[in-house]
């Protein structure tokens, strides 16, 4: 994606595929390539997915953008300059961010603080120390504005700069008692999200919310977390995305410290203090950049036989692109165009670490 400031047109076309049902981040930058530019896109896309798509309309993105510029908030697509650098690299990247507050706080060098909703009162006050000392480090706090550790994170970061990435829109105000926090975010801090502003969150929105939290920041310290919590998946995320993962030690009593704990039998780095973030940036050594697999290559139509043969090969079991290419004999493009089309039908969809299963 080429940096620049898009036309109000092609910031409304923009939306309009971002908005369309089934068009993810892998096939919205699969679009972008093959058809050079979201109105090519958007044209296409009946044929590609071969039945009526319901992509709203120019009418509804526009009503977007206006409900987004009533809050103050703006609209950055990924094709701008001012895009997060670590969001742009992620593979592949959101392909758009509603921000609300100070945007210049998306591009410094950032650590994010997450745990348990159901905090502890210690659990809280060292969540709330450890921002503090970030900040005091030169580190913007990044978190989910929860209630527990997050809202402690934020509160110990709000004067040196904090960034609060949401499920729902940067209107949406949850927890309700947050609502100061957020008020004071959004003018001193910052606040972003993939959703449209006023959308209520939903369960489905926090794997992207979590994967977010994560990009933007170059570690992620988990204070205390439940062997199946949400902050687990950002812990996972992380290591996936090359960021360092930090976790602070718990008393085998606590089920709160048992996800902590679990992090660090894996090999996530021990975290008591701020000294201890600081040396895993440290030695972090810069971010790889992004890797491009053999099916990002010049986009191509897939033949008819070859999309079919890949649909065959789709089950309810995730596979990687990897097998499907070995197991169809077919170019690695042209069989990830195949997914990418399968996808924008139902057929097909995309899942955590290039993974691949039926719709």
């Amino acid at each position: 994606m080429t940096a620049g400031p898009p036309s109000d047109a092609e910031r409304v076309a923009w939306l309009r595929l971002a908005r369309t049902p089934n068009v993810g981040p892998v096939a919205f930058e699969h679009l972008l390539q093959r058809c050079g530019s979201a109105a090519a896109a958007i044209d296409a896309l009946p044929g590609l997915a071969r039945r009526p798509v319901d992509i709203p309309s120019k009418a509804e993105a526009e009503r977007e953008l206006e409900v987004g510029d009533r809050l103050g908030a703006r609209l950055i697509c990924g094709a701008e300059a001012t895009f997060p650098p670590l969001l742009a690299a992620l593979d592949p990247p959101p392909p758009l961010i509603w921000v609300l507050g100070r945007t210049e706080l998306l591009t410094a060098s950032a650590v994010a603080i997450v745990g348990a909703r159901v905090a502890s009162a210690a659990g809280q006050r060292f969540a709330r120390t450890l921002a503090a000392d970030l900040g005091q480090a030169g580190k913007v706090v990044v978190s989910g504005m929860a209630r527990g550790i997050d809202g402690a994170a934020h509160q110990g970061a709000l004067p040196t700069g904090t960034v609060a990435v949401l499920g729902g829109g940067v209107g949406d105000i949850y927890p309700p008692e947050h609502a100061d926090l957020h008020e004071r975010l959004a003018v001193e801090g910052a606040i972003i999200s993939e959703t449209p502003p006023d959308h209520r969150a939903q369960a489905r929105d926090f794997p992207r919310r979590n994967r977010l939290i994560s990009g933007l920041s170059l570690a992620v310290v988990v204070v205390e977390a439940e062997l199946k919590s949400g902050s687990l998946i950002t812990a996972r995320l992380a290591a996936e995305q090359g960021r360092e993962v930090l976790a602070v030690p718990g008393s085998p009593l606590d089920p709160r410290a048992r996800g902590t704990n679990d992090l660090l039998r894996q090999g996530a780095t021990v975290c008591e203090g701020a000294e201890d973030v600081l040396r895993a940036l440290e030695g972090l050594g810069g971010l790889r950049e992004r890797e491009h697999p053999p099916w990002s290559g010049p986009a191509q139509a897939p033949p008819d036989a070859l999309r079919e043969r890949v649909a065959a090969l789709l089950s309810p079991t995730p596979v990687t692109l990897d097998d499907l290419v070995r197991a169809s004999g077919g170019p690695a493009p042209a069989v990830f165009a195949a997914v990418v089309e399968l996808s924008l039908a139902g057929l097909a969809e995309f899942g955590p670490g290039g993974t691949v299963s039926s719709g």
